[in-house]
């Protein structure tokens, strides 16, 4: 069995790379061109091929950027212009890493894919091969790979299941290693400088302002475009008030941008589309453990699914989830059962 080891140039996925030769696989490197006039294309193909001469493995480059500027940055603006806040990491995941890209090894003459998230793939009693979340939790990706399907992780292998991101740079110089890309990747992949506004004025015909009011209808100032503005928002609104005003909603019909004081930012609950299940629901626990954001622990939830749509009911005090973003579905032992793209709070 050949495995190929996706590779972006960064220190993770090479050391897949080696963890996966060392183990004694059978193994090629294969990086996915996704951006387009990338100035770093040559130095990370030139510096990839040159490491993979010294592990000895053959190498791979394939142009895949019209099919992730189709899949990945074209629904990226257009949700921002719905007024939605996107995740491109959780969508490029199934369409390209684990879609294009993963069809693409598959003609290289590969039979499954290596990458380096920082998740866990544990055979379960009940439920067979699940993800499960990494042994780093600060790293922890799983969140990010909740809407693939589970047919598509049992292809799929993670080496760094197990390994610590601080330790990730010494055992790649151990092996005489340095990754092309040393440093971080940027927050969004194809955003100049993480600069999304910026980016969002140059892409697309972006709405303009509106009003910006209470939930009482008190319009107490204007927005410069909903795209602009997230849900939790207190930073930028430009309103002078008596209290700290956060950005509660968004009235996509009325363009107008919905405000308040904190405590207007908990919300009982929240229904996802675009549902992945990686455990049928029927299997499910009746209490789940619900993340609707990377960076948040998750939450013991309540649930309902009518073969479409998850509603979350939250048992305890929840931050208002943010349409477009992820609700990842865990268990209390980490394994992912499912996700979903939030659409709405309750």
């Amino acid at each position: 069995m050949t495995i190929a080891v996706a590779v972006s140039g960064g220190m993770d996925s090479l050391l897949s790379l080696v963890l996966m030769k060392e183990q004694g696989h059978d193994v090629m490197a294969v990086h996915g061109h996704f951006l387009p006039e990338n100035p770093d294309w040559e130095r990370v193909t030139n510096g990839l091929t040159e490491a993979c001469k010294v592990l000895g493995v053959p190498f791979h480059a394939v142009d895949l950027h019209h099919q992730f500027d189709e899949l990945v940055v074209a629904p990226f603006v257009r949700d921002y212009r719905a007024g939605l806040t996107p995740n491109p990491c959780a969508l490029c995941n199934p369409l390209m890493k684990f879609g294009i890209l993963f069809d693409a090894i598959c003609e290289l003459g590969a039979d499954s894919i290596a990458t380096g998230h920082y998740v866990s793939m544990e055979d379960r009693p009940d439920t067979g091969r699940m993800l499960v979340r990494g042994a780093d939790l600060s790293k922890d990706q799983s969140y990010f790979l909740s809407l693939v399907s589970i047919d598509k992780l049992r292809h799929a292998w993670f080496p760094l299941a197990t390994t610590l991101k601080k330790d990730v740079l010494a055992i790649l110089d151990a092996h005489g290693l340095t990754p092309p890309i040393p440093s971080e990747s940027q927050e969004i992949c194809f955003v100049p400088r993480d600069d999304y506004q910026a980016f969002l004025l140059e892409h697309g015909d972006m709405p303009g302002p509106g009003p910006v009011r209470l939930a009482d209808g008190t319009v107490v100032g204007r927005h410069q475009g909903l795209w602009r503005h997230t849900q939790g928002q207190r930073r930028g609104l430009g309103i002078a008030w008596k209290e700290a005003l956060y950005v509660i909603d968004k009235d996509i019909p009325n363009n107008a941008l919905v405000v308040g004081p904190k405590n207007e930012l908990e919300s009982p609950g929240c229904v996802a589309g675009q549902v992945n299940l990686m455990v049928e629901p029927t299997q499910w626990p009746e209490t789940v453990m619900l993340q609707t954001r990377y960076r948040q622990r998750a939450k013991p939830s309540h649930y309902a699914y009518d073969g479409e749509k998850l509603t979350f009911h939250f048992i305890e005090p929840h931050t208002r989830p943010t349409p477009g973003q992820v609700a990842a579905v865990y268990d209390e032992s980490g394994a992912v059962l499912g996700g979903g793209v939030i659409e709405r709070s309750l």
